[in-house]
């Protein structure tokens, strides 16, 4: 797990003028529990902040946050913004301070007159807006709204470039790929530590928010039909409860109590536990539905533990030859491939290894590269 990052990035210590292009950079992701878009965001803001070739000027929607004098408010609650914006708004170049280009980090960007970058992970709530909440539906609206008027779409995938290009029709849309997680600090955790995978008996892992995108009602079923074969094997999911606990909690109940009672709910986890239910993995279970990049691809490599995921969005492309895939609805296929992960020594390392060269193909240095390019071709092409 990624040491913690402030709340808000420092200033930018880039130089200005004519030749270096001033980029409102949304930091509001970075406020409240920290996502998988929150990491994102904060990553690649410090690899902006180290290449030094713009100058950042963060900025959040919001009226209550604490922020730092160097970040900017847009003063009004984002509810408030995601319902006028996509119908009409007076544009916010006076108070973000004029800058050469806008980046909403979140697929939401706020009304300018200047070249605006909106960033789009993951394109579930855009193929099902009824599993989406109110307020999702209505990041949409702005985000339709703003590639309409013009703004330039960035992917983490070109899975979803491609998605994003048929969904939203244009064909401003640029797929800049993310870097690695941080590497896991090193050390033990505190003794204290404990977790329902403290036994030695083997587990499968699955790290992120139950909800629906996640699809971890075909996860827990997979698992029932390995209990038979694996009768000390356990399934272990770390994540906060969402909207799709209650389908989870229905899976479990259709299990027999023996396969049932082998199933571990976390809830949310800390960094440290994190770290330590990934170490001790027998495979990273990733069956979601649809995915913009997949942080727990990389993190699972990073610890040496073989992934079996879903053929869906971007996973097939971030973990290339790196896990067993199947098809996301396909019970029987996952629960295949669970099966040869925990049972074949010579195949479990070879995904490790081709786990640590998959690493290899992905930098934060040429995620800031590639996006200041495109901060300077739209600066240069507004002139």
């Amino acid at each position: 797990m990624p040491p913690p990052v402030s709340a808000t990035p420092p200033p930018s210590a880039a130089p200005t003028g004519a030749e270096t292009p001033v980029v409102a950079f949304d930091v509001g992701p970075l406020h409240g529990p920290r996502t998988g878009v929150g990491n994102a965001v904060a990553w690649t803001y410090e690899a902006i902040e180290e290449l030094g070739t713009v100058s950042l000027r963060p900025y959040l929607t919001s009226v209550r946050a604490p922020i730092s004098a160097a970040t900017r408010r847009l003063p009004l609650p984002a509810a408030v913004a995601l319902r006028w914006w996509p119908h009409w708004s007076p544009p916010f170049d006076r108070v973000l301070g004029r800058p050469d280009i806008v980046h909403g980090t979140n697929y939401v960007v706020p009304p300018t007159r200047c070249p605006r970058v909106v960033s789009v992970y993951d394109c579930w709530f855009l193929e099902h807006p009824d599993d989406a909440a109110p307020d999702v539906r209505r990041a949409g609206d702005v985000l339709r709204r703003a590639v309409d008027d013009g703004a330039t779409v960035v992917t983490s995938s070109k899975a979803s470039a491609s998605r994003v290009s048929e969904l939203l029709a244009t064909d401003r849309v640029r797929a800049i790929a993310l870097g690695p997680p941080p590497t896991p600090p090193g050390g033990d955790p505190p003794a204290d530590d404990q977790t329902d995978a403290d036994d030695d008996a083997p587990y499968i892992l699955a790290i992120g928010t139950v909800e629906r995108r996640k699809n971890y009602p075909v996860l827990v079923k997979a698992f029932g039909r390995l209990c038979s074969e694996h009768p000390t094997a356990r399934l272990v999911i770390a994540g906060r409860p969402g909207d799709d606990s209650v389908a989870v909690e229905r899976a479990l109940w259709h299990l027999d109590r023996a396969a049932a009672e082998r199933i571990a709910l976390l809830g949310e986890v800390d960094a440290v536990t994190k770290t330590r239910l990934l170490a001790g993995a027998a495979a990273l279970a990733y069956p979601s539905l649809d995915e913009g990049f997949g942080f727990p691809i990389l993190e699972a490599a990073q610890m040496g533990v073989p992934v079996v995921a879903s053929a869906a969005g971007s996973i097939p492309e971030v973990a290339a030859n790196a896990a067993l895939l199947a098809p996301a609805s396909d019970v029987d296929a996952l629960a295949a491939n669970l099966h040869w992960v925990l049972t074949d020594d010579s195949i479990r390392r070879k995904l490790i290894t081709r786990g640590t060269r998959n690493l290899g193909r992905f930098s934060w240095e040429q995620t800031a590269t590639e996006l200041t390019a495109l901060y300077r071709e739209l600066a240069e092409a507004a002139q």
